[in-house]
């Protein structure tokens, strides 16, 4: 079952081959972790999705509060029988339909469907997980590059090229050539007491987890957080690498090239990310 614009319905809806979203990438989604029905990290989700229609200039409803969107995913998450499990919540915002590449509506259409997850908190992954960078595209170091919009050809293509090349993941570069990001999450690197992720500015996306690492680090005295370009020579000198989203957690990165990384700070952030998950 999904939920189109407040209605229940068969997860079977074929869309208009005038939906927006389909025909220009004109829209939005945002990926949510429900364990037994507690959304984590809400109310930034929430946050980020209206920042986000403010930028593509959608008219957000003023039905649209962080109240209504929790009782229709719970609703979602009842329907589907996931009330009491842990699930992948996905909230879709298209622009309504009309028009060629100029709308001629700022009203949207959203659709919130939900997908069993296995486990209620996030595990440490240590299993073997190689990467190499992705430079056949770049990103652009710009604030649409920091949504997650329907968008996503890079991040497609380049899933595509990992797996025809049997690695678990690429690191995307911006036309700067800087590192920015991974194909589906945010980066950190970790050299000595010093972590570091990209800024912003660099064109990464603005991470729901990314956010509550660096929370989470800014309160550990041992480590100083910076947030700069990093250059695909300091993958290399690096101790650890990792990724993060809100449905994996953190996901240290073994192999780059020839360079094997440890995990012991992944480790030690994984365990405060979830006392943070078992206490907000």
């Amino acid at each position: 079952m999904i939920n189109f614009n407040g209605t229940l319905q068969d997860n079977n809806v074929v869309i208009s081959n005038t939906n927006r979203g389909y025909s220009y990438g004109d829209g939005l989604f945002e990926t949510i972790k429900a364990v037994h029905g507690k959304l984590l990290f809400f109310e930034d989700h929430y946050f980020r999705l209206m920042a986000s229609m403010r930028i593509l200039r959608m008219k957000i409803p003023m039905s649209f509060t962080m109240e209504f969107f929790e009782e229709e995913i719970k609703n979602t998450l009842e329907a589907n029988g996931l009330l009491s499990k842990s699930a992948r919540v996905k909230i879709q915002i298209d622009r309504l339909e009309g028009g060629l590449y100029l709308p001629k509506s700022d009203g949207v259409n959203y659709i919130i469907d939900v997908n069993a997850l296995d486990e209620d908190f996030y595990l440490l992954n240590d299993n073997k997980y190689e990467v190499d960078l992705y430079k056949d595209h770049y990103l652009s170091p710009s604030l649409l590059s920091t949504l997650k919009s329907s968008n996503k050809a890079i991040n497609v293509i380049g899933s595509i090229y990992a797996k025809e090349n049997r690695l678990d993941n690429c690191l995307l570069i911006n036309t700067n050539k800087s590192v920015v990001e991974a194909l589906n999450g945010n980066l950190f690197l970790v050299k000595g007491q010093t972590i570091k992720t990209p800024p912003l500015s660099d064109g990464c996306l603005k991470g729901i987890l990314r956010q509550q690492l660096l929370e989470i680090i800014k309160l550990i005295p041992e480590y100083t957080l910076e947030e700069a370009s990093i250059s695909p020579f300091e993958l290399q000198k690096a101790d650890e690498l990792f990724t993060t989203n809100v449905i994996k957690g953190i996901q240290p990165i073994t192999k780059y090239r020839k360079k094997i990384f440890t995990n012991e700070v992944a480790k030690m952030l994984l365990q405060k990310l979830n006392v943070k998950v078992r206490l907000g």
